[in-house]
This record gives C-alpha cells, structure tokens and sequence, in this order.
C-alpha cells in the first residue's frame, strides 16, 4: 500500500513563506508524476503545481506562478513546495498527489492521478 504523508502547513500573514512537505511510503511504485492540489472552503479542488519524477519538468496555477515552487527529492521520495509572498486567498487544504505512468500525461486532472495524502491546512491571515 503506498502511502502519501504531507507536514508543514501551518498559520502565517499576508506575505510571509511556508514550505509543506509531502513524503511517500510503503510499496515502491513507479510514478510519472506528483502534484500539489489545494480545497478552498466551498470551493472545488483545484490545482496548484506539479513536477514530472523522472525529468522535473514542472508546471504552475496561474494564480501561484512566481509565488510558489514545487521541487522534489528522490532519493527521499518526497515533493516540497516552497510558497513565498503568501496571501489570504491560497488558505486551503493542501493535498498532494501521485500519478502512476500512463501514455496520456493529464497533468492539471485528478482523475490522473492515483494516490492522494490527508492534506495539510495552510491559513493567510490579513
């Protein structure tokens, strides 16, 4: 069983930085692809970034582009990403997620990908 765990959000204001983390445990798998999602309150879940395992290409919301940047660490199995100039309208639940390899590479859906974490709260106070 593969398992997703993500750390790191917390409370901060208007401006300042988080760094949430997400680790992979359990079964090896081989994955194509992790992401970043985020839920809103009364909004539907959108997507935030996403980075390709093997080359690390990386891709962005328009709405965190220059602001946030996922990375990972393979050899911890694990996707971070950095969120700097932090705002009252990114506090969600942050989930992150992992794709299986698949021929067609949906990245922004989440019916690509197959393994979710429990999501961390990340709050923008104004």
């Amino acid at each position: 069983q593969v398992q997703l765990v993500e750390s790191g959000g917390g409370l901060v204001q208007a401006g300042g930085s988080l760094r949430p983390s997400c680790a992979a445990s359990g079964r090896p798998f081989s994955r194509q692809a992790m992401a970043w999602f985020r839920r809103a309150p009364g909004k539907e879940r959108e997507i935030v970034a996403v980075i390709t395992w093997s080359a690390g290409d990386t891709y962005y919301a328009d709405s965190v582009k220059g602001r946030f940047t996922i990375t990972r660490d393979n050899a911890k199995n694990t996707v971070y990403l950095e969120m700097n100039s932090l705002k009252p309208e990114d506090t969600a639940v942050y989930h992150c997620a992992a794709a299986r390899p698949k021929p067609v590479t949906t990245y922004y859906y989440t019916r690509y990908y197959d393994y979710w974490g429990q999501g961390t709260q990340v709050t923008v106070s104004s």
